[in-house]
């Protein structure tokens, strides 16, 4: 049985006010979320901020990941960027890579992504890796073959019995941020998809790969959603920002 897995990403929002308030939020409540795991990802800037904050609660229901880093593993002449032991250092679980924001905005292809798992895995970081189609891609029958790619790039570095220490973010970019969600049947089949291209190549793997949903999951529908077979938690955006909604997307995966 896979255990329901719930991450926020705060994308490029926070101050020191607003983390601290909205971390004694989910401090308050994070005893309230059963079973599931979970874990924020706030922007580096604030990593100790939420690390400092969660031990000093004597917390650790909640575990702390970051955005994106360099592939890169340790220091060295790459300026404003963060490496994998850097956020070690910090206490990062977790770090997302290859989300449809980084791959549209700033360029970063298939490889690129691949190569990041690769030293996130090399140190110890659970990638979480985000995959998913455009409205476009979509309307022109190409979602499976966009997963695909994103997905095979990944294996052709690491292999696949890595992938027992990866968590899939499906994420389709269309309903990201736009308030849009895909209906529980559509994540659901994409979700099947997913963990049907990777029982191609290994089913106990398959099996065991946590999925997580990153389209506008929210209080509202993340019980619907969690419901489906092969969905086993959520990639939580703008929802991630106000303690109770994310916490309230937490007790679902955990009931």
């Amino acid at each position: 049985m896979r255990q329901k897995f719930v991450a926020g990403n705060w994308k490029m929002h926070g101050s020191k006010a607003s983390v601290d308030a909205l971390m004694a939020g989910l401090i308050k409540q994070a005893d309230q979320a059963g079973a599931a795991k979970i874990a924020v990802c706030p922007p580096s800037l604030y990593i100790d901020q939420v690390a400092t904050a969660l031990k000093a609660a004597g917390c650790d229901r909640i575990e702390v990941g970051a955005q994106n880093m360099t592939t890169e593993a340790d220091a060295g002449a790459f300026t404003g960027e963060v490496s994998a032991r850097m956020l070690k250092d910090m206490g990062c679980s977790y770090v997302i890579l290859g989300h449809s924001e980084r791959r549209s905005m700033f360029g970063e292809i298939s490889q690129l992504v691949a190569e990041k798992v690769k030293t996130a895995l090399e140190n110890d970081l659970t990638p979480i890796l985000c995959i998913g189609e455009t409205l476009a891609e979509r309307e022109a029958g190409k979602l499976e073959a966009v997963i695909a790619e994103q997905v095979e790039a990944v294996v052709s570095v690491v292999g696949i019995e890595a992938f027992a220490k990866v968590v899939i973010a499906y994420e389709p970019v269309w309903a990201i941020g736009t308030g849009k969600t895909a209906s529980a049947e559509q994540a659901q089949e994409a979700h099947a998809y997913v963990r049907g291209l990777l029982a191609k190549s290994s089913p106990d793997v398959a099996e065991k790969v946590v999925i997580q949903y990153g389209g506008s999951m929210k209080p509202g529908n993340a019980e619907e959603l969690m419901a489906q077979p092969d969905i086993d938690g959520g990639l939580i955006g703008g929802a991630s920002l106000n303690a109770d909604d994310f916490m309230a997307i937490c007790r679902a995966a955990g009931a």
